[in-house]
C-alpha cells in the first residue's frame, strides 16, 4: 500500500473541506450569526491537519493502484464526516460526536436521516453547511474533485470506478476530467434553475438555495422542522417533485438528451424508461388509495403520491404529507421504492434501476433456457452485451444488500424497536433515503430517539450504501492488505 500518495491526495481533499467551509463562514458573517467562530477554529483546523497529510506525501510517487483507490475513497468520506462535525461542535458543545458524526454521514450521503429535531433554530451559516454537504456528496466528494481540480487527485480513473454508482460506467469524454466537468456544469445548471423556481413560487433567496441543492442532490435536509410541507405551496411541491425526479436521472444520459438536443436518446434506454414507469405506476396506484380509503381530492391525491413516490424513488427523503398514515398497503409501494432508488450515475441511492432491469432480464432468460436448455442467451442493455462476469456482480451485490438489511433489521428488533421502524431505518440507511415509516421515527420526527450504537450502525449503513457496497467491504477482507 502506497501510504505516501494517500495522504497526498487526503491533505488535498481536506484543503478542499476547509475551502467550502469558508462560504458558510462568509454567510454566517453575513447574518452577524453566533457560528462564525465556530467556522473560523474548523477551517484552521483542517487546513492544518491537511497540511501535514500534503507534508507526508510531498514525494510520492505519481503511480496509483487499485487498492489504494478504494482505500482513498472509502477514508476520505469517514474523514470528511469527522471534520464535518466541528462546526456543530464547536457552536454546541452539548452535542455528542456521535450525533454530529451522523449528521454529516447523512449529509455527505445524501441520506437526509437528522437528529436534529428544530433546524430552524440553527445560525444560517450551519445550515448551509448541511445543505452543501449533500450537494457535494450528491455525485461523489472525489468526482468533485475531478471536476473543479483535477491536478488535486491523482490516478483519478481508478478513484472515479471506485466512487461512481451503477455496473454500467458510461463517460462523455476519453478524458475523464473533461467528462466530470460538463456532468458537473449540468448539475450546477440544474441547481441554479431550481433556486430560481423556489425564489418564484414565493420562498426567501436563503431557503430557495438550501432546498435546491437539498432537491438537486436527492438528500433531505430541511432548514425547518416541517420540510416542503411547512410553506404550504402546491407550486413548490410541483418543483420539487420535477427537480427531484430530473436530479434522479443518468446525469450523462440527460446532458446527451438535454444539452446535445437529442430527446430520441432518452427513451431509448432502458434504464429511463425503467424509471419512469415505475414511478408512474407507483403514482397511480398511490393516488387511487388516497382517493379511495383518505377521501382525498384528485389533485391534492395526485400531487401527494407523485411526491413521495419520487422522494422515495430518488431517495431525496423530503415530504409533503405524512405517509405513515396512508393506507399500510402504500408503505409496501414506498419501501420498494426505497429498495429500486433512481438512476446509475445521479445523485440517488438505492440499488439503481438499471439493476432492476438487468434482474428482469436474467430473470426472462431462465424462463428462456428452461424451454431451450442448449441455446445460449446474451443479455443487451442499449444495444451493448452485458458480459457473465456483470451478472454474476449483480447477484453477488443484490446477496449483500439483502444479507446487511436482514442483519441490521434483526439487530434493531432485537434491540427493542419496533419491527416497521427497524426495517424501514435500515432500507432507509442502506438506500441513502432519510425517511422511515414508523409513528416514532416517522418523516416527521428526527432520528434522534435511537440509541447512540444504533446511530453508529446507521452511518455504517449509509456509507456502505452510497459507495455501493463493494468498496467499502473489501476493505475488510485479508486479502485487501495482503502485498502482491
Amino acid at each position: 500500500m502506497n501510504y505516501r500518495i494517500i495522504s497526498k491526495i487526503i491533505g488535498s481533499l481536506l484543503w478542499l473541506e476547509a475551502t467550502l467551509m469558508i462560504y458558510c463562514l462568509i454567510v454566517a458573517a453575513c447574518y452577524n450569526g453566533r457560528d462564525i467562530w465556530s467556522f473560523v477554529y474548523s477551517i484552521l483546523i483542517i487546513f492544518c491537519v491537511g497540511e501535514l497529510f500534503r507534508l507526508f506525501g510531498r514525494k510520492a510517487p505519481s503511480s496509483l493502484g487499485r487498492r489504494e483507490a478504494y482505500f482513498v475513497v472509502t477514508v476520505i468520506w469517514v474523514l470528511y464526516s469527522i471534520f464535518g462535525t466541528l462546526p456543530f461542535l464547536f457552536y454546541n458543545p452539548a452535542m455528542t460526536f456521535t450525533d454530529a458524526f451522523f449528521e454529516n454521514m447523512s449529509g455527505f450521503t445524501t441520506t437526509g436521516a437528522s437528529i436534529l429535531d428544530h433546524p430552524e433554530t440553527l445560525p444560517h451559516g450551519i445550515l448551509l453547511w448541511r445543505s452543501l454537504t449533500q450537494w457535494i456528496g450528491g455525485l461523489g466528494i472525489v468526482f468533485f474533485t475531478i471536476a473543479v481540480l483535477p491536478s488535486m487527485v491523482g490516478g483519478s480513473v481508478k478513484i472515479f470506478a471506485a466512487e461512481s454508482t451503477g455496473p454500467i460506467k458510461s463517460k462523455l469524454q476519453p478524458r475523464l476530467s473533461t467528462s466530470a466537468k460538463w456532468i458537473w456544469s449540468i448539475y450546477l445548471i440544474l441547481t441554479i434553475a431550481c433556486i430560481i423556481c423556489y425564489w418564484v413560487c414565493g420562498m426567501d433567496l436563503f431557503d430557495a438555495v438550501n432546498y435546491a441543492m437539498t432537491s438537486t442532490a436527492t438528500g433531505g435536509f430541511s432548514t425547518t422542522s416541517g420540510s416542503i410541507e411547512a410553506f404550504e405551496s402546491p407550486a413548490e411541491d410541483y418543483v420539487c417533485t420535477l427537480f427531484c425526479f430530473l436530479s434522479g436521472m443518468n446525469f450523462t444520459l440527460l446532458y446527451v438528451s438535454v444539452a446535445k438536443l437529442k430527446i430520441r436518446k432518452l427513451f431509448q434506454s432502458a434504464e429511463f424508461k425503467f424509471y419512469l414507469f415505475t414511478t408512474i405506476g407507483f403514482t397511480l396506484f398511490i393516488m387511487l388509495e388516497l382517493i379511495a380509503r383518505n377521501n382525498y381530492g384528485v389533485e391534492h391525491a395526485f400531487r401527494s403520491a407523485a411526491f413521495q413516490v419520487v422522494s422515495f424513488m430518488t431517495t431525496s427523503g423530503l415530504f409533503n404529507d405524512v405517509a405513515s398514515k396512508w393506507p399500510h398497503v402504500t408503505w409496501v409501494i414506498l419501501a420498494l421504492c426505497m429498495f429500486l432508488g433512481g438512476c446509475s450515475g445521479s445523485t440517488s441511492g438505492g440499488i439503481k434501476s438499471i439493476r432492476g432491469v438487468m434482474i428482469l432480464k436474467v430473470v426472462r432468460n431462465e424462463f428462456t433456457q428452461i424451454l431451450h436448455p442448449n441455446a445460449v442467451l446474451p443479455m443487451k442493455i442499449d444495444g451493448v452485451n452485458v458480459s457473465q462476469a456483470k451478472r454474476v456482480t449483480l447477484l453477488a451485490f443484490i446477496g449483500l444488500y439483502l444479507t446487511l438489511a436482514l442483519i441490521c433489521a434483526f439487530i434493531m428488533i432485537a434491540a427493542g424497536i419496533d419491527n416497521t421502524n427497524a426495517i424501514t431505518i435500515t432500507l432507509s440507511s442502506l438506500g441513502n433515503v432519510g425517511p422511515t415509516l414508523g409513528v416514532e421515527i416517522g418523516p416527521t420526527m428526527s432520528w434522534a430517539l435511537l440509541p447512540q450504537w444504533v446511530k453508529w450502525i446507521c452511518s455504517f449503513l449509509m456509507l456502505v450504501g452510497r459507495l455501493e457496497i463493494f468498496t467499502v467491504l473489501v476493505l475488510f477482507t485479508p486479502a485487501f492488505w495482503k502485498e502482491n
